[in-house]
C-alpha cells in the first residue's frame, strides 16, 4: 500500500467521522482459562460514553462464559482518526472500531476491515428491522461500487439535518405554523421570511430575521432540490456551472443580498447564525438529530420549538442531507466471530436503543435504530411526554425513509477521497453573499481550482 493512499484514507475518515495505540487484541486473543478478550476503539462525546460502556459491559456479563476482557477506549472525535492512523501504522487495530461510508472500499481493499456478512449469517442475525436502509446499505460492498453487495459494518445511527422552527416567534406574529407534511415552497418562503425580518425595538436596524444559513451545512438542500449536484455522477467531475446548479446557488444567495431575510456576511461575522438562533432571533434554523437533547433543555433555549422540511425548488423534494457512522470488524482480530456478535448488539439491542434514544432516561443521543422501537415506544414516549422531542419527529423519518415530498442524501464528499475541492466553495463564496462577486463570476474562477482538487485526490488513491 502506498503511503500517500493511506493517508488519503485516514483523511476521508478524519472529515466524515470528525496515543492510544495499544489497544489492540493480543496475538492469540485469549485470557488463560481460554476465554476470548476484545478490543473496542470509538469515539464519544460526555453524555454518549457511559451508555456505551454501561451497554459493552452488559453483553460481557451476559456472555461470561465465552468472554474474558473487553478493552473500551473512547476518545473525542477530533483525536479519533489520528490515532486510528497510529494504530494502522502499527498493525494493532482493535477488534471494533468506527468506519465512515466514504472510508469502506478504501479500508476494505487495504485489508483492514472484515467481510461482516457470513458471520451475521453464521450467527443468525438479521438486518430487516433497521430504519435506515440507506444508511445500512452504504457499508455495503461489491468489489467495485459502494452500495451493493456485503455489508462490511452496521450503522451506529443514521443522522438527519433537517428545518427547526421557533414557535414562539409564529405564535408572537400570528403566522401559521409550517405544515410538516408539505414543505414550503421557495417563494412561500421568501414570503414568511419577510414578516419575521424587522426592527423589533425601533433603533433602525433589524434584529429579527426570517431564517439563519450556516453556509457550509445549508447549501445542499437547496442544490440537491433543484435537481443539481456538485459532482457528476462517477464523483470525478465539478459540475456546478450547470444551469440548475447557478439557479439554486443565486437563489440561497438572494436570501441574503436580494430578500435580506437572513444577517448579512458582516452581521454574521459580528454574531453568529447559532448563536442569534439561540437568542430567538431567527425563525428557522437547522437542527440534526444530534441537536436535539440540547435544544429540549429550557435553560438553553428558553422558547418553544419544532421541525418542518426546508423549502422545496423546481423538483418539489425538500432536501437535506444525512450522516451515519459504523461499527466494523477489523480483518486482524483473531475473534471476528465475538466481535461481530458484539457490533450488532451495540446496533440493535432493543434495552441499548431504547437509553440511545432516550425512551430509557428521558435523553435523545440518536434516533433508534429499530422500526418496531421507533415505530412503538419511541412515538409513544413523545406523545406522552416522557421523552421531550419535537412534536415533528416524523419530518426526521420521512427524510430517512424517503417520501413523495422529502428525501435525504449523504453528502458528495462521502464518496470522494478527501473534501479538499469542496472547501474551496466555501471558503469563497461569501464574496456572492456580500455581493463582490457574481455567481458567474464565482464559478469562472473557482471551478477549474475545485475541478485541480478533486484530480489531485483521485489521483493520491490510484
Amino acid at each position: 500500500m502506498k503511503l500517500k493512499k493511506a493517508s488519503a484514507i485516514i483523511l476521508a475518515t478524519a472529515l466524515a467521522l470528525g496515543g492510544l495505540t495499544g489497544c489492540g487484541s493480543k496475538s492469540d486473543g485469549t485470557t488463560a482459562d481460554g476465554k476470548k478478550n476484545l478490543s473496542v476503539f470509538i469515539f464519544a462525546n460526555d453524555h454518549e460514553s457511559p451508555i456505551y460502556k454501561g451497554m459493552i459491559e452488559n453483553w460481557k456479563e451476559e456472555h461470561a462464559e465465552t468472554i474474558g476482557n473487553i478493552d473500551v477506549q473512547i476518545t473525542t472525535q477530533e483525536e479519533y482518526s489520528k490515532t486510528l492512523t497510529g494504530m494502522m501504522t502499527a498493525k494493532e487495530l482493535p477488534d471494533v472500531f468506527y468506519v465512515g461510508p466514504e472510508s469502506v472500499q478504501q479500508f476494505v481493499e487495504n485489508g483492514y476491515i472484515e467481510n461482516l456478512q457470513p458471520l451475521l449469517d453464521e450467527l443468525g442475525i438479521t438486518t430487516d428491522d433497521l430504519v435506515a436502509q440507506e444508511a445500512l446499505n452504504s457499508y455495503r460492498y461489491d468489489g467495485s461500487k459502494i452500495g451493493t453487495g456485503d455489508l462490511y459494518a452496521l450503522p451506529k445511527d443514521a443522522s438527519v439535518f433537517a428545518y427547526a422552527y421557533n414557535k414562539d416567534l409564529f405564535d408572537k406574529e400570528g403566522i401559521p405554523y409550517p405544515d410538516p407534511e408539505n414543505p414550503y415552497t421557495y417563494d412561500e418562503f421568501v414570503e414568511v421570511c419577510k414578516q419575521f425580518t424587522k426592527d423589533t425595538d425601533g433603533d433602525g436596524e433589524v434584529d429579527q430575521w426570517g431564517c439563519g444559513l450556516a453556509n457550509q451545512f445549508m447549501i445542499q438542500q437547496y442544490i440537491w432540490s433543484n435537481g443539481a449536484s456538485f459532482l457528476s455522477d462517477d464523483y470525478k467531475t465539478i459540475k456546478i456551472d450547470t444551469p440548475e446548479f447557478k439557479e439554486a446557488f443565486q437563489k440561497f444567495v438572494d436570501l441574503t443580498v436580494e430578500h435580506k431575510v437572513t444577517p448579512s456576511v458582516e452581521q454574521d461575522a459580528s454574531l453568529g447564525v447559532y448563536q442569534r438562533w439561540l437568542a430567538g432571533q431567527e425563525a428557522f434554523y437547522a437542527c440534526g438529530t444530534w441537536d436535539v437533547a440540547a435544544f429540549m433543555d429550557d435553560e438553553t433555549f428558553p422558547f418553544e420549538w419544532d421541525l418542518c422540511g426546508y423549502p422545496t425548488l423546481s423538483t418539489g423534494k425538500s432536501m437535506t442531507w444525512l450522516g451515519t457512522v459504523g461499527f466494523c470488524v477489523s480483518a486482524s482480530s483473531p475473534n471476528k466471530k465475538e466481535a461481530a456478535e458484539l457490533v450488532s448488539y451495540l446496533c440493535a439491542n432493543e434495552d441499548g436503543q431504547k437509553e440511545l434514544c432516550g425512551v430509557v432516561g428521558g435523553q435523545s443521543i440518536q434516533l433508534p435504530n429499530l422500526k418496531s422501537l421507533a415505530e412503538g415506544e419511541f412515538v409513544s414516549a413523545i406523545k406522552d411526554g416522557s421523552l421531550p422531542f419535537p412534536e415533528s419527529v416524523d419530518v426526521f423519518f420521512n427524510y430517512l425513509s424517503g417520501t413523495d415530498k422529502y428525501e435525504g442524501r449523504f453528502q458528495e464528499t462521502t464518496y470522494t477521497p478527501n473534501a479538499e475541492w469542496f472547501d474551496i466553495f466555501f471558503k469563497n463564496m461569501d464574496n456572492v453573499k456580500n455581493g463582490s462577486m457574481t455567481v458567474d463570476e464565482f464559478i469562472e474562477e473557482f471551478q477549474p481550482q475545485m475541478q485541480e482538487s478533486l484530480d489531485t485526490a483521485w489521483e493520491s488513491v490510484e
